[in-house]
């Protein structure tokens, strides 16, 4: 499989694409003005303890304060890394959030999930330092080896380097993430001295920042996607930005011996992202409807508790009876499905409705094809089977907000509706809201001031109705037309 990553750089933006066989399969976008927190490492202050929630709210100088459950107070959850590898640490009873915070009290707070929507930051003190080979976890114990490594040699042979170059006094664990396999003793040393002086740092900081302070940023995004998605299996990073470039080479030389000639400058006159067709794969994932090769389509639906995914024939007859075309239509569906989720960043709770399947052979294919496609996906999933109304339930973690909430906003006309009050609906209301203004106040005239398809509507279609109601009235009622109105919105004007 052919994998490229394309880093653009402009003065106010970054965004990076992993283009797999010529598809765009992730994008990631951060704003000089809106980057990204998650990994930073803040001193906080307890604002507010909720008993009833086991939480508490805690200042950490955003916009808004952040949340801190009781659970990743007390106990290590589980560490997972950019590519989605979890090693689970060993659980410990949960004591209430009083007996653990007071209010006003001073904290060491690492953010584990943006702002997203109305909700604040997710925190936790269970900090994790991530380098290229190794997480660092601080004040423990426990040395873990990603679960997608799955030699058991090679499990024992990490391991066993890690726990050798740990000194006792240190009091840290680590995790061993996917990108060591493989790599010499050496390279996991350099990442082993590298976390101790990120944490000495970090502890150094900690004493004396203030309320609000970062004391830990993470690296910003190119360096991030060098660190996190730069592989032997990729082909080629291409950076359009010379700067940008020559400092992800550095970096790579530093910590990536022998990556960094993977990474070379874009100097092409047409833009980088144009020139794999990334532009058009970016505005096609803000629609909802997504076309399938065989003439099927997806209906994918966002919405605040979670995103459904329809799955529809369309114009695909097949070739043979409903049950092969529908087979054939699921099995492209759950390729295309696993897809838009890494490239929409959809997370939390997903809901996919197939289409309808008889053959329980047919069923078990259709989830295997799913779990296979989602296996490239950095963010852990979760793929449960076929429940009793056919409908396929699944996870996957959400960090940040999707590219349909970075890229957009609510929609002024509808409110976020998704639909419009028909011209006919708003006539009607214009018509009850003179009624209501006339018996409220004292006026000889009126003036109606709407959109212009309203408007065009009253005077046309609705022009007897009008005439009957100002002889009901006793009253001149005037229309007007104004661009600037929505056609949901309208105003009477007592004259």
């Amino acid at each position: 499989m052919s994998e490229e990553i394309l880093v653009n750089v402009t003065p106010r933006e970054t965004r990076v694409a992993v283009v797999e066989n010529g598809m765009l399969q992730e994008l990631h976008i951060e704003r000089g003005w809106r980057r990204g927190v998650v990994g930073n490492i803040y001193k906080g202050r307890v604002q507010r303890i909720m008993p009833g929630m086991q939480a508490a709210f805690i200042d950490i100088g955003l916009e808004r304060a952040a949340f801190l459950h009781a659970g990743d107070i007390v106990k290590p959850v589980a560490v997972a890394d950019a590519g989605g590898d979890e090693a689970p640490l060993p659980p410990q009873p949960t004591r209430p959030i009083t007996e653990l915070l007071r209010d006003g009290q001073d904290i060491i707070v690492q953010v584990v999930k943006d702002p997203i929507g109305s909700k604040g930051a997710r925190l936790t003190t269970q900090l994790s330092i991530p380098s290229r080979y190794l997480v660092l976890l601080p004040r423990t114990r426990v040395v873990g080896v990603s679960a997608r490594i799955e030699d058991e040699a090679e499990r024992a042979r990490l391991k066993q380097i890690v726990t050798s170059l740990s000194p006792a006094s240190a009091q840290h664990g680590y995790i061993v993430r996917t990108n060591a396999e493989g790599q010499p003793d050496e390279a996991i040393a350099e990442d082993v001295a590298y976390l101790g002086r990120v944490w000495a740092l970090i502890e150094e900081r900690s004493q004396s920042a203030k309320l609000g302070e970062r004391v830990y940023e993470d690296l910003s995004l190119p360096m991030r996607a060098v660190r996190d998605l730069l592989r032997r299996d990729v082909e080629k990073v291409k950076v359009d930005s010379r700067e940008t470039c020559d400092r992800l080479k550095a970096f790579a030389a530093q910590y990536m011996p022998g990556l960094n000639e993977k990474i070379e400058h874009y100097s092409g006159a047409r833009p980088i992202f144009d020139l794999y067709g990334v532009e058009d794969e970016i505005q096609r994932a803000l629609d909802k409807e997504v076309p399938l090769k065989s003439g099927g389509y997806l209906v994918i639906d966002q919405t605040e508790a979670m995103t459904t995914v329809d799955v529809n024939t369309g114009s695909f007859l097949g070739q043979r009876n409903l049950e092969e075309t529908v087979y054939r239509t699921n099995l492209e569906a759950a390729q295309s499905v696993a897809r838009q989720l890494r490239l929409r960043n959809l997370g939390g709770i997903i809901i996919i409705d197939f289409i309808d399947m008889t053959d329980a052979e047919h069923k078990r294919q259709v989830l295997r094809q799913l779990e296979k496609a989602l296996a490239r996906d950095h963010a852990k999933t979760t793929v449960y089977d076929f429940s009793p109304l056919g409908l396929v339930e699944m996870t996957r973690k959400r960090t940040t907000d999707s590219l349909q909430r970075q890229l957009s906003e609510r929609c002024h006309e509808c409110g976020g509706r998704g639909s419009l009050k028909t011209p006919e609906t708003v006539t009607y209301e214009i018509f009850r809201d003179v009624v209501r203004q006339v018996r409220q106040f004292d006026a000889q005239r009126l003036l109606v001031i709407a959109s212009p398809k309203v408007v065009a509507r009253i005077t046309d279609e609705d022009s007897a109705a009008v005439a009957e109601l100002e002889e009901f009235l006793g009253k001149s009622i005037r229309f007007q037309a104004d661009e600037q109105y929505s056609q949901e919105q309208f105003d009477v004007v007592l004259l």
